[in-house]
């Protein structure tokens, strides 16, 4: 046995088969658990193969079954605390119906992107779960998938012209929500740091915010209104004109909460107090949003759910041939968590 342990030497089936005497098909079956296999041969084969850090070779095995049991999941960006604990959710749901991930990143660019979907072609992934970067607005590298026969699923950012299943969560009804709490908390002058249009969960949000209002008959003024690229370096200069308006707002929806929380520090350096001057208000409910001060008046979105959906769409496109592919669309509940920022003012209140 010693040869097989030196360095350099990739085990293999003929190895455990010459060393345990029994046949490389034997060996084969032992190790998928086929039930012709003897369960005292089964553990013999299972525990030599151990010992001997025995790895499938997973680019064979794919030539046979023409699966590589593999996904793929690209994300934009991983500055929020969203989308990691969308991978998590879906890593446990792949991993439960026998699926590796192979992660990509974007960081907010297209022609990353793009490279992005050629690694998942190259590693021959089954199907491929995407959310698109701000500045996505070609899809052809997204349709390449589709003529080669590869199941995509869009989630949290979707693409609206592939016609492919969806994993989101009502990002109207859950803008329309947290401006309806703000309206009743007494806020008239209502402002909103709205996402870029080439994001369709963007212009969602920004619909949910305008029927709150106009339920309530509070007039829309477009100068409460910034749609901005999601840059950080920006909020800072949004919010100080906001603040420096001849009517300045009464409270801030902001797209999400990393521009809810910079908002924050900009208006408590500017001296104003949250909520009694200002409230303030975000989406997603990142784990910071309850740590920092005030706590953050947040949109809850099941973000390892929505991962976890993700799969499940993705592994019954692969299941099922071609021509039965369904473009579904899975929506999912939000929950409004309400925090110190937008509580009327107490003596307590610090900020």
């Amino acid at each position: 046995m010693i040869y097989l342990l030196m360095k350099g030497h990739q085990t293999t089936i003929v190895d455990i088969a010459k060393l345990l005497n029994i046949s490389k098909s034997t060996v084969s079956r032992a190790l998928t658990g086929h039930p012709s296999i003897k369960k005292e041969t089964k553990e013999a084969v299972l525990e030599l193969a151990q010992k001997l850090d025995y790895q499938r070779n997973m680019h064979a095995l794919s030539l046979i079954t023409r699966k590589s049991n593999t996904l793929g999941i690209i994300v934009p960006e991983f500055i929020t605390g969203y989308f990691p604990k969308v991978i998590i959710g879906a890593q446990e749901a792949a991993a439960m119906a026998g699926y590796n991930l192979i992660i990509s990143q974007s960081n907010e660019s297209y022609a990353t992107e793009v490279e992005n979907t050629k690694v998942m072609l190259a590693n021959q992934v089954d199907g491929v779960m995407i959310s698109m970067t701000k500045e996505t607005r070609n899809f052809d590298h997204f349709s390449v998938f589709g003529r080669k026969g590869i199941p995509v699923v869009f989630y949290n950012r979707i693409c609206e012209e592939l016609e492919t299943p969806r994993v989101i969560v009502d990002d109207y009804d859950a803008a329309f929500r947290i401006v309806e709490h703000l309206i009743k908390t007494g806020k008239k002058r209502i402002a909103h740091l709205a996402g870029p249009s080439t994001l369709s969960m963007s212009s969602r949000r920004l619909n949910g915010y305008l029927a709150a209002l106009k339920k309530y008959k509070i007039q829309v003024s477009d100068e409460l209104i910034i749609p901005y690229d999601l840059d950080m370096d920006k909020v800072k200069i949004y919010v100080n004109h906001l603040l420096q308006l001849k009517k300045r707002p009464d409270a801030l929806f902001a797209i999400n909460d990393p521009t809810a929380i910079e908002a924050i520090q900009v208006i408590k350096k500017a001296g104003f107090k949250i909520p009694r001057d200002i409230a303030v208000a975000g989406f997603t409910n990142d784990s910071i949003s309850a740590l920092i001060e005030p706590s953050l008046t947040t949109i809850s979105q099941p973000a390892e759910k929505i991962g976890a959906t993700a799969v499940e769409l993705l592994v019954d496109q692969i299941n099922r041939p071609r021509n039965q592919w369904k473009p579904i669309i899975k929506v999912l509940k939000t929950e409004l968590i309400i925090r110190d920022s937008t509580r009327p003012a107490t003596t307590n209140n610090r900020s």
